[in-house]
């Protein structure tokens, strides 16, 4: 068979209904991991149930592992071996998903069953990102078949259940089996794409650092027309303080925190990236955050700083008192290159030196930033592959302006990361009515299909020059 016959086998595991079979029986699985203590259970079942027989049924020697983080949750790696002289292929998803939060869902749908409405297929974990990796494995299963059994390379797969818990024990496990992962390229799917008809390639990621600023002035409330005026009002104090942080137009100003000069090729290839535009989508702010860049640039070149909750006093019920303390739940979103790790102490220099040395910094939440060139081989060589089987060139972002546990495999294992995403900007993933759409899952399940492809043959793909094709 040939390329084609693949794509179209591809394309097939959607229509014949294939799909839409196992990720129903994926969606089913409550696999929530984002609120405390996760049921195991479930997220166990989800690899020893689910995933371990698809794996195997595609050739597959699967193992289970436990967390080197105790009580976080289990782990899976695959691998399929056809020489040891070929190259190697490391594949990822994630199995866990946030809330349901059933009852909010529209038309009465229940988050734990698949429902198909037109091109909307809704369901948890349909975009993120169970959705992703059925259809990463529908194309793989269309290669394996037109190939007669064969794909040219050796392949891994690592299925983790604690994505949206921050990934523990990620880390550790990869350090651990580090033999066992070894690779000469990473190629996944999660995230959206930049628009939903066209395809999207990137590279790395942004990284986040969740921290709480907080001051405590007193151990209880004040009457404020009694001590008005005498007392320090800590939310007044702290709301000063981040507007010494972050000013009314969304731009950062701790200097230290700020993003470092970005490459020139990688402003390039952001420069007209399209961003929003899509029925769903919010209307970009044209005076918020670094109005020098594009829209694009601002979200995946650029550095902010995010207030994510403020709390003081009673909200719901303001009462005529001081409160005897304030919080805020802030984020720092930023590029490769940025200190993060340093943080805590490079906050605390910065509110000293304006005058509030005494608010708490406390980091809640961390994950490094990645990025690789557009320029690179593997990039041409990925984008090339996909225009051949979509008919369009993909947008190739340098990284992603989410997170992921990116820096795992491009740090750690030292990796070239290709991301390939099949949801889109506004398929509400993390909230009610999460969904994918069938015309970026077929497009998905091609460009896919094209890719496993084009990594069996010979002469065609970048590889390392210790890495050959028989």
């Amino acid at each position: 068979m040939t390329r084609d016959d693949a794509l179209a086998l591809a394309e097939r595991y959607l229509d014949d209904g294939r799909c839409r079979q196992d990720l129903a029986r994926r969606v089913a699985l409550a696999t929530e991991s984002d609120a405390g203590q996760p049921p195991d259970g479930a997220l166990r079942d989800y690899l020893r149930d689910e995933m371990r027989s698809s794996l195997e049924a595609l050739g597959f020697e699967v193992r289970l592992h436990d967390n080197p983080v105790a009580g976080a949750p289990p782990l899976l790696s695959a691998c399929r071996v056809e020489s040891a002289a070929l190259p190697t292929v490391l594949c990822y998803g994630h199995g866990d998903v946030v809330s349901g939060q059933a009852g909010r869902w529209g038309a009465g749908r229940d988050p734990w069953r698949l429902a198909i409405d037109g091109d909307h297929w809704y369901g948890r974990g349909t975009a993120d990102n169970k959705g992703q990796h059925t259809l990463n494995l529908g194309a793989l299963a269309a290669v394996l078949e037109a190939r007669g059994g064969r794909l040219g390379f050796n392949l891994t797969w690592l299925v983790e259940m604690g994505e949206e818990a921050a990934s523990p024990g990620l880390r550790a496990f990869c350090e651990r089996e580090r033999e066992r992962l070894r690779a000469d390229l990473f190629l996944s799917s999660d995230g959206p794409r930049v628009q939903a008809g066209r395809p999207t390639l990137f590279l790395g990621s942004r990284g986040a650092v969740n921290f709480t600023l907080r001051l405590r002035c007193r151990e209880r409330g004040c009457h404020s027309g009694n001590w008005g005026g005498v007392l320090r009002n800590p939310a007044t104090v702290l709301a000063a303080a981040i507007a010494s942080m972050v000013d009314g137009q969304g731009r950062l100003k701790v200097a230290a925190l700020r993003a470092p000069e970005v490459p020139p090729a990688v402003l390039a290839a952001l420069a007209d990236v399209p961003i929003g535009g899509g029925p769903a989508d919010p209307v970009i702010d044209p005076g918020w955050g670094e109005t020098a860049l594009s829209p694009a640039q601002r979200l995946m070149a650029a550095n902010t700083l995010e207030v994510l909750a403020l709390g003081a006093g009673s909200p719901q019920r303001p009462v005529n008192a001081i409160p005897p303390e304030a919080v805020a739940h802030c984020q720092l979103r930023f590029i490769a290159g940025t200190p993060w790790q340093d943080l805590v102490a490079l906050v605390r220099q910065h509110l000293a030196e304006q005058g509030f040395p005494d608010i708490e910094v406390e980091v809640t939440l961390s994950g490094a930033a990645t990025r690789m060139s557009p320029d690179a081989p593997w990039v041409r060589w990925a984008a090339g592959s996909i225009q051949r089987s979509t008919g369009q060139a993909p947008h190739v972002l340098p990284n992603l302006a989410g997170s992921l546990p990116n820096e795992v495999f491009a740090d750690l294992l030292g990796l070239p990361t290709l991301w390939v995403p099949h949801s889109h900007p506004s398929c509400n993933q993390h909230a009610p009515d999460e969904h994918l759409l069938a015309p970026a899952m077929r497009q998905g399940l091609r460009l896919m299909a094209g890719l496993l492809w084009d990594l069996g043959e010979p002469g065609q793909a970048p590889w390392p020059t210790t890495s050959t094709l028989s």
